[in-house]
């Protein structure tokens, strides 16, 4: 960690994000920069934070936060995410 401080559930919705999208469901969707941190981001907006300082407080949170039940609930909202920037996405085309 390189700064005084680390959002965990960032570093899980960037990790989730790139695994969705590689993935069989989401094909047809655009994949570009801007499409991805789009959804990123307005999946982030939808999460609660989970800042820490240490790397021992990232180890503990990012245990509490990858479980199953709520890799379930964060990737509704990704999902959700992948939708609605693909409907409405902000690129060039």
């Amino acid at each position: 960690m390189s700064k005084k401080y680390h959002n965990v559930m960032e570093e899980l919705v960037e990790s989730l994000v790139t695994v969705q999208m590689l993935g069989p469901d989401f094909q047809v969707f655009c994949k570009c920069e801007k499409c991805r941190t789009d959804i990123i981001a307005l999946s982030l907006n939808s999460l609660p934070s989970h800042y820490v300082t240490t790397a021992d407080g990232r180890d503990n949170v990012f245990q509490r936060l990858n479980t199953s039940e709520n890799l379930k609930w964060v990737n509704k909202r990704i999902i959700s995410a992948i939708y609605l920037v693909g409907k409405y996405p902000k690129h060039d085309e």
